[in-house]
């Protein structure tokens, strides 16, 4: 049996004046051991997925785990971080520690409290995931890139705005039954078509609705080896990863064909011994809307150029031949940065147990995660499935 989660903890993402970096991480470290049914005493190395970049006054967080229990001392804890993608970063560095058998049990936090910074500093914070030599000008930030990205796609492809609209409606239907979704509003497809006073055109052809949302939230995960999860009340196993970093200067590549992202997805999906039809659902990167239609396409649902297929005919909602984002995806549940990969894998591993309550899929058995950082730089698949 493969390196696999044996527990799980996620608060709800949104807006958490109450709060700290520090009280989230602490909240969620006690609640995935507990879930989990061990201590901290059990754990080997952890491993904390914050990106930060100007949000919290406190840099250097790892050891803020510690703060959960003294029992936490001298344990191994390292911060990673790869832009949006750092709490993926985090997961499949955990896979890595366990497969080279430097330990049995990793504690993953992810983490970031983003909304107490005020709005002109939270564009220059997210574009920092950006190229600044070629893009740190950029109107409206990060949004701006992906304005621009949508731009370009509908000069090559054609006008795409039913297409978004359509994702954005099915994102925000599916987060109404999620409890730890940011935005739980069936906002439909007419209001995320049309321009309005509440949902104004952002940058480019991306309306608000297009747009992922400033968030704050923490999630964890027990990862184990296989030996300890057969020992454990549940296990879900990690079938496949892949990892593929890119160019950071989109200059050096075509930014509509997200190459890193079907590399990523290959790799994965070769090393579970699977296809893209294999799975149950996909939990994908919808940091905006127009990235999940590329997604269709690098994952290879459909043809470059054709990802609007896969939203008009049906096949990504929730009945259909692939749901994608049952969760509410980005769009719906939240963004908040460091904690939005490891939140993929919990939401994941609570479909394959069948605990996903209002967002289940029906009879779920193989999971795909696509975690992204950046305009497609930091690329991170992973392949889940139900063992015990």
């Amino acid at each position: 049996m493969l390196p696999s989660i044996v527990g799980w903890a996620h608060t709800p993402f949104g807006k958490h004046d109450a709060e700290t970096v520090e009280s989230l991480i602490v909240r969620v470290t006690n609640e995935a051991l507990d879930h989990a049914g061990i201590g901290p005493e059990d754990v080997d190395e952890v491993v904390l997925g914050h990106f930060n970049a100007g949000f919290s006054p406190q840099d250097f967080t790892a050891s803020l785990v510690f703060q959960a229990s003294d029992k936490f001392r001298f344990k191994p804890a390292t911060r990673v971080e790869n832009a949006c993608a750092t709490g993926s970063a985090a997961v499949h560095q955990a896979i890595k520690t366990i497969e080279a058998k430097r330990a049995k049990v990793v504690l993953v936090v992810g983490v970031e409290q983003m909304t107490r910074t005020p709005g002109p500093e939270i564009g220059k914070n997210l574009l920092r995931a950006s190229y600044l030599v070629e893009d740190g000008e950029t109107p409206a930030g990060f949004a701006g890139v992906f304005g621009n990205i949508a731009s370009s796609y509908f000069q090559r492809h054609g006008d795409q705005s039913d297409a978004l609209a359509l994702i954005a409606a099915k994102n925000h239907r599916n987060g109404v039954q999620n409890p730890y979704a940011q935005m739980r509003k069936d906002l439909g497809f007419e209001f995320c078509r049309a321009e309005s006073e509440k949902n104004p055109f952002v940058a480019g052809p991306l309306k608000r609705t297009d747009c992922s949302l400033v968030s704050d939230g923490a999630a964890a995960l027990v990862i184990a080896d296989a030996e300890t999860a057969e020992t454990m009340r549940r296990a879900v196993a990690f079938r496949g990863t892949g990892h593929a970093q890119d160019f950071l200067p989109m200059s050096k590549r075509d930014i509509l064909k997200f190459e890193g992202c079907t590399e990523a997805w290959q790799r994965a999906l070769a090393e579970a011994g699977v296809k893209l039809d294999d799975l149950s659902f996909v939990e994908t990167h919808d940091c905006f809307t127009i990235a999940e239609l590329i997604e269709y396409e690098a994952m290879g649902l459909t043809p470059e150029g054709q990802g609007a297929r896969a939203i008009k005919e049906g096949w990504t909602q929730k009945d259909g031949k692939l749901p994608v984002n049952p969760s509410g995806g980005l769009k719906a549940k939240g963004h908040p940065i460091g904690a939005t990969g490891v939140s993929m894998h919990v939401l994941s591993a609570m479909q394959l147990c069948g605990e996903a309550e209002g967002i289940q899929v029906p009879d779920a058995k193989l999971a795909g995660i696509f975690n992204m950082g950046g305009a497609a730089v930091a690329n991170y698949v992973s392949i889940l499935e139900r063992v015990r």
